[in-house]
C-alpha cells in the first residue's frame, strides 16, 4: 500500500467512495467524474500501476470483478453495452494505481472514444505476428 496513492486509501478505507463491490483481491466503485451513469473503476487493492504486468492473481481478480459488476450493472441500468478500457503510463493516466474503467453505454451519451484508423498493411502485420509469437 502506498499512503500517497489516492486507490490504495480508498482500497485501505481510508477515503471515502461510492463503493460497489469489494473482495479480497479488488475494490469497484463509481468514478467521482463519470462520463455515463453508473461509470465505474476496478482496482486491485494492493498497489499496482499495471495491471497487465501485475502479477496474474492480481489481474484475473480485477477482470472477474469487472465481469461481476458489469453483470449487475446491466440489470440495474440496462444499457445498451459497455465500453471497458485499461490504460497505462504517463500519456494516458494521472492515477498511478492500476485500474479499468467500466463505462455503461446509452444511445444518447456523449462518450467518444475515437481511435485514428489506418490499412493493415500485411508485410508488416505478418513481421509484428511473427515477433510476438516468438515471445508466447
Amino acid at each position: 500500500m502506498d499512503d500517497s496513492c489516492e486507490f490504495c486509501r480508498l482500497a485501505g478505507g481510508g477515503q471515502s467512495a461510492h463503493v460497489l463491490y469489494e473482495d479480497e483481491w479488488t475494490i469497484a466503485f463509481l468514478d467521482r467524474n463519470p462520463a455515463t451513469r453508473g461509470h465505474t473503476l476496478v482496482a486491485p487493492r494492493a498497489h499496482v500501476a499495471d495491471v497487465l504486468t501485475s502479477d496474474d492473481p492480481d489481474a484475473a481478480a480485477v477482470f472477474e470483478t469487472v465481469r461481476t459488476v458489469a453483470s449487475a450493472l446491466e440489470a440495474v441500468l440496462e444499457p445498451n453495452g459497455f465500453s471497458t478500457f485499461h490504460t497505462t503510463g504517463p500519456l494516458v493516466g494521472t492515477v498511478d494505481h492500476a485500474h479499468v474503467h467500466l463505462v455503461p453505454r446509452f444511445a444518447d451519451d456523449d462518450v467518444s472514444l475515437s481511435l485514428a484508423r489506418r490499412k493493415l498493411d500485411p508485410d508488416e502485420a505478418a513481421a509484428l505476428t511473427a515477433q510476438v509469437q516468438t515471445l508466447l
